[in-house]
């Protein structure tokens, strides 16, 4: 959520932020609905000084029956009456709210214009790709070495699931825990074993709801969500919090099954593990402040590329452009792995910096050391990695001619020794 202040003294700026991210809204119309919810908030103010007033005028005469007492008794169930009439007028049928709750996050100014992916912006490479003719992509590895099975597992959930077995579990299961060990032991991210259904709050809390609504699970008594990614869970362990300046930056690190509807990606992904309903992911989460929040975010995709530099497989960092950041991101790089089977580059991560987008939705602060005032904090997240997605790219990197595959070095301790697998 945007900052509504900001917006009435930047009328144009906010206008001109918007139109590179392809949006337009009605500035006119929200500058007057704050107004008047301004004035009914004063209103309030000013019908509950009066009440206070009266009630104490009226504890002086309490236990005299007089006139007056019955006067003033009743000017106060008037003030009551009227005070819960602002009060329904205030909370029910926000306009400004529902407007406000639709507006994406504004791009920081470093954020090259761009209507598509096709206009992000190269930032760095490891590794240069070497085209592989005989490649396969993985979900034929996955086939050919009888440790993937998509048939069996579409009679259980349907499509757009998937069922390891053998090495490759084992494989995926290396692979989130070299994450893990690598971003708490190498970075300082605090592991957490979060939950995986949580209230609609807390979706809205992160931006997922309303505007996402569409692309996540809800149980049938819609209490609960299903989370489309660990940063709902890990972001809102600071909701409602004022935290203090020492205990910044916080950073969390935690390995979490998502579920995604992958509403719109009909016809896109429909074989393999690219774009699947349910999948692993390591999501990092950082809580810190405004000053630090740029380093932060270069601090986590550092992080995130040192996964991909380990496996030594050729990725690339894209800095995405105002028409293809995600609703609630004022800043996000792209890293993109290399996938000979597939012959290009495929997202494997994305880390943003939301700024204080999320914080405002959740009243999330802080207190800098002998200050009085709060601040909003800034949240950044991301997925250091994707684990599906980089069990990929290690099928399609480290793939034989003979099917086999080899297992990347850092990974053999997580293999129990294994160095290769083969087809039983």
């Amino acid at each position: 959520m945007l900052d509504i202040k900001w917006i009435r003294e930047n009328k144009e700026e906010f206008n001109d932020l918007l139109l590179k991210r392809g949006v337009e809204v009605n500035t006119e119309e929200i500058i007057k609905l704050d107004e008047e919810k301004r004035q009914l908030i004063t209103l309030v103010q000013e019908f509950q000084q009066a009440k206070n007033k009266k009630s104490k005028k009226l504890a002086s005469l309490k236990g005299k029956a007089s006139r007056e007492f019955e006067d003033i008794k009743r000017d106060v169930e008037h003030i009551n009456d009227k005070l819960a009439e602002l009060g329904k007028s205030i909370t029910n049928g926000d306009k400004l709210k529902e407007i406000l709750d639709t507006v994406p996050n504004l791009p920081a100014p470093d954020v090259p214009y761009g209507v598509d992916e096709s206009m992000n912006k190269f930032i760095r490479d490891f590794k240069k790709p070497i085209e592989n003719k005989w490649a396969k992509e993985h979900f034929d590895l996955g086939l050919d070495l009888g440790m993937m099975d998509f048939e069996q597992t579409a009679k259980i959930s349907g499509s757009r699931f998937v069922t390891l077995k053998g090495q490759l579990a084992t494989l995926e299961r290396a692979l989130f825990n070299f994450m893990l060990d690598t971003h708490t032991t190498d970075f300082g991210f605090e592991e957490i074993s979060p939950p995986t259904l949580v209230r609609p709050e807390a979706m809205y809390n992160t931006a997922q709801l309303p505007k996402l609504a569409d692309e996540s699970y809800i149980t049938s008594d819609n209490k609960f969500r299903l989370i489309p990614t660990g940063e709902v869970p890990l972001t809102n362990m600071v909701a409602d919090s004022i935290l203090q300046r020492e205990e910044l930056p916080i950073r969390y690190v935690a390995y979490t099954n998502c579920y995604r509807s992958e509403a719109g990606s009909a016809g896109k992904d429909t074989r393999g593990m690219i774009r699947n309903h349910q999948f692993g992911k390591v999501e990092l989460v950082t809580i810190t402040t405004p000053e630090e929040s740029e380093f932060e975010h270069e601090y986590m995709l550092n992080a995130a590329e040192e996964i991909l530099k380990r496996l030594d497989i050729p990725y690339r960092v894209m800095l995405l452009c105002t028409g293809d950041m995600g609703f609630h991101a004022k800043k996000t790089y792209d890293i993109e792995v290399w996938l000979p089977g597939q012959n290009k580059y495929r997202e494997i991560s994305s880390i943003s910096n939301c700024g204080d987008f999320q914080a405002r939705r959740m009243r999330a602060r802080y207190k800098e050391i002998n200050a009085k005032e709060t601040q909003f904090v800034h949240t950044l997240n991301g997925s250091g990695l994707a684990v599906g997605r980089t069990l990929v790219a290690v099928l399609e990197n480290y793939q034989n001619e003979d099917g086999s595959i080899t297992i990347p070095e850092v990974l053999v301790p997580y293999m129990n020794g294994r160095t290769v697998i083969r087809r039983s």
